[in-house]
């Protein structure tokens, strides 16, 4: 039986929107509209190498991801909706091979759903070059971030103003209030991501500035109510240094402490983390260094902090740990074969604070190969393959080995 739960946009912003679709009025929210359609087939496979980590762990799971975006009605503000529909599907998996990863829910005992699926919907309301969004979306903020790494993406529910009124400048302020996650079709509460302590709400302000075509400054503040409030400054700057060859630094800076009742324990620390990357043709060559100090580990939602060493499998912000970075990215079009990429990386951590030491050590090493099929009638077919492996020691103890095949379809139906 699939497990389908709608999410209704509140009741007023519907009369509003059937006020505004009569008439003439509706035109540009047809014409404008878009609607697509994304099939994706996922495999992972764990193998745990730690002692109590179980065995192994296998699931192959099939999604469907529809997407409706309006344009707006032609009216002094502007009204849109923006719909969202997603069905997964089991297609192998079993308690004892099944975790979790993030793919499929399971019951009480273990065993994965057979299948499960969602309907969620967001309002939209623009005056000139400003945006209100009320209902579902998927935020790609430094202070929150939504998560599509596996077979459905998760959201986050609330409201959310973004401006560029201003030519260069991009300003959001909102406040969300439930999240959806990527293998559940329920909304429950926003929570801190360890230990799902609940939260009544997360809210978000800041924005970004283009000081010149290739520097761009941003500022943000987030607040988890009663767990932790946080700070976010970053600075993204390319080089052109021929025609062929760029030198890009992005640095990210959080200031992060505890909220409130302070729900999660003490939170006052700092993070500076940044990546150098230089473009030479189809090769990327990167290195990346993050530094955690203070006390507590760095508080994020959901799977996907804002910091240069997230990785596959870890994000190395553990409370003291210094983490660094080295990556190649190749694109295959400097060859003649677009759509084809390579990526691999070897993040490395240490002096993670572990019963009251100082000495916790984990590293990942990862590649990626990626392609787009460019013509034919398997246009816009992708295939991704990931290999992870992940060790820790000193302390820490999770030692994964990963495979994941993706494959995917994604068209426009209008």
């Amino acid at each position: 039986m699939m497990h389908l739960r709608l999410r209704p946009l509140p009741c007023t912003l519907l009369g509003l929107s059937g006020i505004a679709l009569s008439g003439n009025a509706s035109a540009a929210f047809i014409e404008d509209s878009t609607a697509s359609l994304e099939v994706r087939n996922f495999y992972m496979n764990r193998d745990f190498r730690h002692s109590d980590g179980g065995e192994k762990q296998d699931e192959w799971s099939q999604g469907f991801v529809l997407r409706f975006e309006s344009g707006y009605t032609d009216t002094p503000i502007g009204i849109g909706l923006d719909a969202y529909g997603a069905l997964g599907v089991k297609l192998d998996s079993a308690r004892g091979r099944s975790g979790d990863n993030g793919i499929i829910p399971q019951s009480a005992d273990g065993t994965p759903t057979d299948d499960f699926g969602e309907l969620r919907g967001a309002a939209k309301f623009k005056l000139s070059n400003s945006v209100l969004r009320i209902g579902s979306m998927f935020p790609t903020l430094p202070v929150l971030n939504y998560n599509y790494g596996r077979l459905l993406p998760s959201s986050y529910s609330g409201g959310l103003l973004t401006s560029q009124e201003i030519d260069g400048l991009t300003l959001n302020i909102g406040r969300f209030t439930h999240s959806d996650q990527r293998n559940s079709s329920s909304s429950d509460r926003i929570a801190y991501y360890r230990g799902d302590v609940e939260s009544d709400h997360l809210d978000v302000a800041g924005g970004s500035y283009v000081l010149t075509p290739n520097l761009t400054a941003s500022y943000y503040y987030g607040e988890l109510k009663d767990i932790y409030s946080q700070h976010f400054a970053g600075l993204v700057h390319t080089w052109p240094l021929s025609e062929n060859m760029s030198l890009r630094s992005d640095l990210r800076y959080f200031r992060s402490s505890d909220d409130g009742s302070a729900r999660m324990g003490r939170f006052d620390n700092d993070n500076l983390n940044g990546m150098l990357s230089l473009s030479v043709g189809g090769h990327k060559f990167s290195g990346a260094y993050q530094r955690m100090s203070g006390d507590g580990e760095f508080p994020f939602i959901g799977q996907d902090p804002y910091v240069v060493n997230l990785s596959f499998h870890g994000t190395f912000t553990k409370e003291e740990m210094d983490s660094w970075q080295l990556r190649y990215d190749y694109d295959f079009a400097a060859l003649g074969v677009p759509g084809l990429t390579f990526t691999t990386r070897y993040v490395n951590g240490k002096n993670a604070l572990v019963n009251g030491r100082e000495q916790g050590k984990e590293w990942e090493r990862n590649s990626e190969l990626y392609y787009t099929v460019q013509s034919g009638p398997l246009k816009n077919v992708f295939v991704q393959l990931r290999n992870i492996t992940f060790r820790s020691s000193d302390g820490l103890i999770r030692d994964v080995d990963e495979n994941r095949v993706l494959v995917g379809y994604k068209v426009s139906l209008w």
